[in-house]
C-alpha cells in the first residue's frame, strides 16, 4: 500500500538569481523575505559592494547561494552566470531580479502561471509583470510587438526589463546569452528583439504587477514631450552607444532604428541641458555615439 500521493510545488522548477551591487540592507531584508516561498534555488550575484554582513545574511538564508568574485563585471555578465548556475541545477525557468526589484509569492506565482499558458507553439522566451508606476521616476513602457495576438491577459511586447522577469531556460540556450559587451543598458531590449528574431516571442502578463522605476528621477523637457531617467553620465553614455550599436545589428527592426534615430538626439540634448549646458558633458555624449558607430564596446569609461 502506497502513502499519499505527493503534491508538487508549482515553484518546483524556479530558480531565481539577483545581481546586488552595493546593496542596502533593506533591499536584502526585502529579498531574503520574499525567498521564504518554497523556490529551491536561489542564486544572490556579487557584482561589487557586498559588505561582509550583508554576506552572512545571504549565507544564513536557506536555499541562498552567493555566487560572482565581488568585482562589478557588468550585468549581462552576472545574468549569464545566474543562467548558467540555474541551468546546472537543473532549474526550468530563471526569475531575475534586481536588489531593489519587489519580489512576492504573488509575482513568482503568477509569472509562472503565465508561462504555462503560453503554448510552445508560441515559442515563449520571457514573461514579466506589467509596471506598476513609482511617483517620481520614469517608468519603463513596452511597446506591443507588431502583428502577433494578445492573448487573455497577455500582451506580447518588443521587449521588456530583465528586473522582475520569468525567463524560460531552454529558449535562452537557442537565443544565446545576454551581451557582456553591452555592460549595462539596453541588454534588455536587445536579447528580446533576438529572441523574436530567433521564433520565441516575450510577453507582460497584465494581471501580475510589480513596482519598476529607472534612476533616480526624471529629467522632463519643458516644450516638448519627452522625459528620460535621472542617471549617472556614465549610465547616459552607456545607454547612446549601445542604442547607437543596435543600430548595425540585423534582428533589431527598422521601425525601432528610425523611432531611436529621432528620439536619441532629444535624450542628448534634453541630458546635456540639465547639466548646466557643460561642454565637458555634451564631449563625452558625442563620443559615446561615435564609440557606438565604431563598435567600440565593453565596459565603459567612469563605470564604478
Amino acid at each position: 500500500m502506497t502513502g499519499p500521493a505527493q503534491t508538487r510545488s508549482p515553484l518546483a522548477d524556479i530558480a531565481a538569481g539577483v545581481t546586488l551591487f552595493h546593496p542596502r540592507p533593506e533591499h536584502v531584508a526585502a529579498l531574503v523575505a520574499a525567498f521564504s516561498v518554497p523556490v529551491p534555488h536561489v542564486f544572490a550575484y556579487d557584482n561589487g559592494g557586498v559588505s561582509l554582513e550583508t554576506r552572512a545574511v545571504l549565507d544564513r538564508s536557506d536555499g541562498v547561494r552567493v555566487i560572482g568574485t565581488g568585482d562589478n563585471v557588468g550585468v549581462g555578465a552576472a545574468l549569464n552566470r545566474m543562467a548558467e548556475a540555474a541551468t546546472a541545477a537543473g532549474a526550468r525557468y530563471l526569475l531575475l531580479l534586481d536588489q531593489d526589484s519587489e519580489p512576492s509569492p504573488e509575482l513568482i506565482l503568477g509569472l509562472r502561471a503565465a508561462m504555462g499558458r503560453l503554448s510552445p507553439m508560441q515559442g515563449p522566451a520571457m514573461v514579466g509583470p506589467v509596471q506598476r508606476p513609482v511617483e517620481g521616476r520614469k517608468t519603463p513602457r513596452y511597446p506591443l510587438r507588431r502583428g502577433v495576438p494578445a492573448l487573455p491577459g497577455l500582451d506580447p511586447v518588443e521587449f521588456m526589463a530583465t528586473s522582475g522577469s520569468l525567463l524560460d531556460l531552454a529558449a535562452f540556450a537557442r537565443i544565446g546569452p545576454f551581451r557582456e559587451d553591452y555592460f549595462i543598458d539596453a541588454i534588455d531590449l536587445e536579447w528580446c528583439f533576438r529572441a523574436w528574431a530567433a521564433g520565441h516571442s516575450c510577453w507582460v502578463d497584465r494581471a501580475t504587477p510589480m513596482a519598476q522605476c529607472v534612476g533616480s528621477g526624471i529629467i522632463r523637457a519643458r516644450w516638448l514631450p519627452v522625459a528620460i531617467a535621472r542617471q549617472p553620465l556614465f549610465r547616459m553614455e552607456t545607454y547612446i552607444r549601445n542604442t547607437v550599436y543596435g543600430w548595425r545589428l540585423a534582428h533589431v527592426p527598422r521601425r525601432w532604428k528610425l523611432t531611436q534615430m529621432a528620439y536619441l538626439p532629444l535624450q542628448t540634448a534634453l541630458y546635456w541641458s540639465d547639466s548646466g549646458y557643460k561642454p565637458a558633458v555634451l564631449g563625452r555624449l558625442l563620443r559615446a555615439a561615435a564609440n557606438g558607430f565604431r563598435g567600440r564596446l565593453g565596459r565603459p569609461a567612469g563605470a564604478p
